[in-house]
């Protein structure tokens, strides 16, 4: 080996010193110099870990000047190279070794291979493994479902999958209480940040919820938002970094923190968004006659906005006008007319009757006119949900459909009427709430709903009960009695509360083993709140409003309850409680069944109510026979009309089902926990034995980098089972689409780890001395996220194992099969080694890539006649659809335009990227 002034040589044992050369050549010692760390270093000649740096045709160089330069010739001049290329202007020149840039950094795997830079075998078998699994992650139909600490409940996959796919999707969700509208926006977000779709995101949600949304998302969903309050935008201002809303991505913060301050306003509508979520929408004030000024800023977002979530009450609950004041936000073009709106609504009785006959297979006669009758019955249902119905922009699934509820079961608690209650004159608060003219706490002391609730609370230890009454005063004066007088573990959930004493307060009710027993709500804890952990559920006294009662009820039967719920309604004897009590009971059947026009019958019966509750009297029975007629012909009415078209379309069982056993097929196996115990190994992370399908990741003192993703100091304890991961939330939920997966996947693929190797291998009938090459190679398509073309072009590996003559063996000599054959190599003898089939390398490598630039010619129109396909079709049918249905908006379809013709354009100048190489000597 010959060393002369000015030569360029890396050390294979200390990459990170960058390009060295040589300065010095004394005897049998040679000194270099490596300007990228200004140190020089003196080796012995026999033994230096040098390998002389050549560069290829096609190789990108960079001089010190900062010109780059891909190489088209090299030649040599007295002992020093001499590189021809082409810069970015396309313009030739010839610089020598010399002026090369000492800041080189080998990690292409044929410069690492050829300069004796070479990884570990398990390292080689990690980095095939990262590319497959990405690979499988990016074709899977799950992709974006996998993620969420969530159970797989049907009606949420559907939803999310549905919605959570479109461009900019703009649906209100309507689920009935209880069936999680809040998982199922969190699930569209998180697939819409996932596959790209979406970047920036602002939810807006009541003060109440703030934290809870907080909370939810990053623990269910790994979704980090930033809390903003008047507080927080306050410091941002005096920082002067310009419109506060610009510096973070994710956004969360409450509606009323825009209200009367119109600087705010306009700084959320400059900042930009690609998905505005509302939750509790139904609130926004709207009449035909005036708009209230939360709705008109949510009005105004929702223009300047690409996608919108809306989550509400359902229709029903609050009313036509307030229902089209809804999709008004969504589709303002579309829901213009109020009164064109309700005619429509009329005609859905007979679409739910053609649905009806089309499942069950008969082709009615009065099919609309755009539908081909030749059609199967199956394909003319899909039409007819599609292009005549509503869940384009409304999805609500009822508890009927959904089913899987617990049952409610009312106990009745009358109780004897104070005198002090009795003789007072009352107004028609007092009548339904005695203690509210109370200013002190003295009605405590005669109350019997008092002692009734301390005797109960202690009788049912240690089971939990949640309290609920309307006045945020009785819920305090409640909740002293019970911790202070009682000795009973509760807390107070009310309005006075900051937002953070308030998830304390129920974080304390959650807690199983310190816990309180019981937590007492005023009526917010009412709405948003989910406390199905408790059955024993006592209404200390009763709202005149129906759905505030379903909502009080839906706190504990909600997705997730395991028992029965028990309802104890605390009443006093011929007093408007009771009455009430009765024509809840008796008139709606509110209480063993939810009803979701419980507010439309209130209002309908709303005089004659209120005249009972004054003074009840024998027309009371008539009330209750004609309430109960009315409930069952309105809840007809809703099956067969709107109810029917919405429900066939807000979950599609099949699709749904198919879905989850795609997500339960990559859960169940080991193929995630094996990945992630070599992905510690290769890192240098301790991978500890929890408990079965749960580990504990630790940092070490070997690590390869100064940080694991998701690894803290103390450790962190992660579980591969769905089911376990919903009952401990302490445990981090491993999923192929969780941070921890997803960045430590990035972390090989986006560095040379494991890309270069070189082994020995014995093999029968092959001679002593033989060289293989094996090559992977990646499809590389340079793409904006957001058009998704690794739907269509996926990283898909080609795997070659290319023998002496050029044959190719990799079908025959499969990956797997070859890891456990072959061997390790000495570092010295595999530099030997190297040096020797520089020239054999590079000619496998030419025929490994004809090999493989012949299979992409192959991949790439399949991969355009795919995306043609799939697109083409959705995009005929959104066309086909709008000409019916007004719901689908312009923008869709000229997007759907624009990624068919970009995505085409991206895939035909997709190449190969060679992401691993392993030479094999067989001995």
């Amino acid at each position: 080996m010959e060393y002369l002034i000015g030569q360029r040589w890396v050390s294979h044992a200390d990459a990170q010193l960058g390009l060295g050369v040589v300065v010095g050549v004394d005897g049998r010692r040679v000194t270099l110099a490596f300007p990228a760390v200004g140190e020089e270093r003196t080796y012995a000649m026999d033994n230096a870990p040098l390998t002389r740096l050549r560069f290829k045709d096609g190789d990108h160089i960079s001089t010190v000047e900062g010109v780059e330069l891909v190489v088209t010739a090299v030649d040599e001049h007295q002992g020093l190279l001499l590189y021809t290329g082409l810069d970015h202007h396309e313009q030739e020149m010839t610089v020598s070794e010399l002026e090369l840039d000492a800041f080189v950094q080998l990690t292409t795997p044929q410069q690492r291979l050829l300069n004796g830079h070479f990884d570990r075998h398990e390292d080689f078998a990690l980095r095939v493994a990262t590319l497959q699994h990405m690979h499988r992650l990016q074709t899977s139909p799950a992709r974006g479902l996998m993620g969420s600490r969530t159970s797989l409940l049907p009606h949420q996959v559907y939803i999310a999958a549905e919605v959570g796919r479109r461009h900019a999707p703009r649906v209100l969700l309507a689920d009935e209480v209880g069936l999680g509208k809040t998982i199922e926006a969190g699930m569209i977000m998180q697939q819409q940040l996932l596959t790209g779709r979406a970047g920036r995101v602002l939810v807006l949600v009541p003060p109440s919820l703030l934290h809870q949304w907080l909370v939810e998302m990053l623990r269910r969903f790994n979704l980090h938002f930033a809390l903003f309050d008047a507080e927080r935008l306050s410091e941002m201002d005096e920082s002067g970094d310009g419109n506060p809303f610009e510096q973070e991505q994710q956004v969360l913060c409450s509606l009323g923190l825009f209200l009367d301050d119109p600087e705010r306003q306009a700084q959320a509508l400059a900042a930009g968004w690609d998905l505005v979520v509302v939750d509790e929408a139904h609130h926004l004030h709207w009449s035909p006659q005036e708009a209230g000024d939360d709705y008109r800023f949510v009005e105004s977002l929702a223009a300047c906005c690409v996608g919108l979530l809306l989550l509400t009450a359902t229709p029903e609950q609050i009313g036509r006008e307030s229902h089209f004041a809804r999709l008004r936000l969504l589709d303002p073009a579309r829901f213009h007319d109020l009164e064109a709106f309700i005619a429509q609504e009329e005609g859905y009785r007979a679409l739910g009757d053609m649905a009806d006959a089309l499942a069950r297979g008969e082709v009615p006669a009065d099919l609309p006119s755009d539908m081909d009758r030749a059609l199967p019955p199956p394909e003319l249902l899909e039409q007819l949900l599609d292009r005549h119905g509503t869940g384009r922009v409304l999805f609500r699934n009822t508890r009927a459909t959904v089913q899987g509820f617990p049952q409610r079961v009312l106990h009745r608690h009358p109780l004897p009427l104070p005198e002090a209650y009795a003789l007072a004159e009352v107004d028609d608060d007092a009548r339904l709430f005695p203690e509210s003219p109370y200013v002190d706490d003295s009605w405590l002391d005669f109350d019997p709903r008092v002692d009734w609730l301390v005797d109960t609370l202690k009788a049912m230890r240690p089971e939990k009960a949640l309290v609920i009454c309307a006045r945020a005063d009785t819920a305090v004066a409640l909740e002293h009695h019970l911790h202070l007088r009682a000795g009973i573990r509760s807390a107070a959930f009310y309005e006075g509360l900051s937002i953070i004493e308030r998830d304390r307060a129920a974080a304390y009710f959650a807690d199983e083993a310190g816990g309180a027993q019981t937590l007492v709500c005023s009526e917010i804890g009412s709405e948003g709140r989910n406390f199905q952990f408790a059955q024993h559920l006592i209404l200390f006294d009763l709202p005149l409003n129906p759905d505030l009662l379903e909502q009080r009820i839906g706190r504990l039967d909600r997705i997730g309850q395991r028992g029965d719920v028990q309802i104890h309604v605390l009443y006093l004897e011929g007093s408007a409680q009771e009455t009430l009590l009765d024509w809840y009971d008796r008139g709606i059947d509110l209480f063993r069944d939810s009803c979701s026009a419980g507010y439309l019958i209130f209002t309908h019966f709303e005089e004659r109510l209120r005249a009972q509750l004054a003074q009840r009297d024998a027309d009371f029975d008539a009330l209750l026979n004609d309430t109960a007629e009315f409930t069952l012909r309105t809840r007809e009415e809703l099956r067969e009309g709107r109810d029917r078209l919405l429900e066939r379309n807000s979950c599609r069982r099949d699709v749904a089902l198919g879905l989850i056993e795609e997500v339960q097929s990559l859960e169940d196996d080991d193929t995630l926990e094996n990945y992630l115990e070599a992905l510690c190994e290769a890192f240098g992370v301790d991978c500890e034995y929890h408990s079965e399908r749960t580990q504990v990741l630790r940092p070490s003192e070997h690590m390869l980098t100064g940080h694991f993703p998701g690894v803290t100091d103390e450790g962190t304890t992660i579980t591969f089972s769905r089911e376990r991961a919903l009952a401990r939330e302490d445990l981090v939920f491993a999923t192929w689409e969780h941070p921890i997966t997803q960045e430590a996947m990035d972390m090989v693929h986006s560095t040379e780890l494991g890309n270069a190797a070189l082994g020995t291998l014995k093999l029968k009938g092959v001679p002593p001395g033989t060289m293989l090459l094996e090559a992977l190679y990646t499809v590389n398509c340079v793409a904006p996220r957001a058009l998704q073309v690794d739907r269509f072009l996926p990283l898909t590996p080609i795997r070659l194992l290319v023998d002496a003559r050029g044959k190719q063996l990799a079908d025959l000599v499969p990956h797997a099969r070859l890891n456990t054959l072959i061997e390790k190599v000495k570092k010295h003898t595999a530099l030997a080694i190297i040096k020797q089939v520089q020239k054999e390398v590079d000619a496998k490598m030419t025929l490994a890539n004809a090999i493989a630039e012949e299979r992409l010619r192959d991949i790439l129109p399949a991969a355009e006649a795919r995306m043609r396909e799939e697109l083409g079709a959705e995009l005929a049918r959104l066309e086909a659809l709008r000409e019916v249905n007004p719901s689908i908006r312009e923008e869709e379809l000229e997007y759907l335009r624009y990624r068919i013709d970009e995505c085409a354009v991206h895939i035909r100048h997709a190449g190969l990227q060679l992401q691993a190489l392993r030479l094999i000597i067989t001995t």
